[in-house]
């Protein structure tokens, strides 16, 4: 790409500090930097003519672990380190409330109710004795018992007549999220590039130079935020994982409102605009859904409609009317990574399905490295 001595002056010179993704991390840590640094001149660079990844195709929960998640959660990692990652994810929430506010997030706090298919009697005995002790444990974090059991209520099928719900949990209009995202960092001066393709880098003494599939030009320092697409630059414990969603055109006096889960979080739905919108299934075939390539197969999606028809709405008739998926970043532990790399070379990444949760606080604490 030719670029003009105006375009590269006003965009590509003398910039101190380069992101690469612009999602909820990489805007936040945008953000946050030009709160510490005003005078600086910072550049977001996105692959996507919008943020790609999963900060705009998300199912949009506040979520937190639900208690069979979290039960699972501590079988690799300690009770401390389970508190710590709860924490950042409800400090996180807060963090993203506060820059954002309420209204444009269009937040609603419903709670996050975790279902159990009547085949897991076992499964769902295990997380109701086990209550007492995540409420003592997670005290520290809410400050009051967050778990509770409560009746089916929605008329759910081929489930126990009882679920366990995260009453702090509640759910987000993540387009509108990232519109105010975006419109915060343009009113502080921070420049943003679309359908930008970040190809490699190379770390000089000073400075980092970045090679893009339309120009190069050099950054003082430089921010992976891709989280899922984290490998392509970066040797990390961190690997790609397709998470695939449908949302139903809206649907005539839907009774259901919330966030639910169930398969220890592997699946997920809510209500949005009178309609449902469910993901997940990964777990039918983690070797094919650990990709960074966006699509749909036909096993996850056929289970998806099908737990539609037969648990969630089994009396209503529903059609669909769009189906997306996701790129989130995983590893064999939860906590993300938010590290300096070298001298001139940071990241924030493996935010485990959690984004919405804990990204807003990814950003402020890679921006505090500097």
């Amino acid at each position: 790409m030719e670029l003009s001595y105006w375009e590269y002056k006003t965009w590509l010179s003398n910039v101190d500090f380069t992101i690469v993704g612009s999602g909820i991390v990489g805007l936040t840590t945008a953000i946050n930097l030009k709160n510490c640094f005003p005078k600086a001149k910072i550049l977001v660079l996105e692959k996507g003519m919008l943020p790609q990844g999963a900060s705009t195709k998300n199912a949009g929960f506040a979520c937190f672990g639900s208690a069979s998640e979290l039960l699972s959660d501590l079988k690799t990692h300690s009770e401390d380190e389970l508190l710590k990652l709860v924490r950042q994810r409800w400090e996180g929430i807060q963090a993203l409330r506060g820059l954002i506010g309420d209204k444009s997030l269009n937040f609603e706090q419903n709670g996050g109710h975790e279902l159990f298919l009547e085949k897991e009697t076992k499964l769902f005995q295990e997380c109701k004795e086990k209550l007492p002790y995540l409420n003592k444990l997670l005290l520290p974090v809410f400050k009051e018992e967050a778990f509770e059991l409560n009746r089916n209520t929605y008329n759910f099928a081929g489930i126990i007549p009882s679920y366990i719900t995260q009453k702090f949990e509640g759910q987000i209009d993540t387009g509108s999220m990232m519109v105010e995202l975006l419109s915060i960092a343009g009113k502080k001066g921070i420049l943003i590039l679309n359908s930008v393709n970040v190809e490699g880098f190379l770390e000089k003494e000073d400075n980092v130079s970045i090679k893009t599939n339309q120009f190069k030009f050099n950054t003082q320092k430089l921010f992976i935020t891709t989280n899922g697409f984290a490998s392509q630059f970066l040797n990390e414990n961190v690997k790609p994982a397709r998470a695939q969603v449908l949302i139903t055109k809206p649907i005539s006096d839907l009774k259901v409102k919330g966030a639910f889960h169930f398969d220890e979080g592997y699946y997920y739905l809510r209500n949005i605009d009178n309609r449902i919108l469910f993901g997940g299934g990964r777990n039918l075939d983690f070797d094919t859904e650990e990709t960074s390539a966006f699509g749909k197969t036909k096993l996850i999606q056929e289970q998806l409609e099908q737990f539609l028809k037969t648990v969630i709405l089994p009396n209503s008739a529903f059609e669909i009317e769009h189906r997306w998926s996701g790129i989130m970043g995983v590893g064999n532990q939860k906590k993300p990574i938010i590290k300096q790399m070298s001298n001139n070379v940071f990241c924030g990444i493996r935010l485990g399905g959690m984004g919405i949760a804990i990204g807003s606080l990814v950003g402020k604490e890679l921006a505090e490295l500097v």
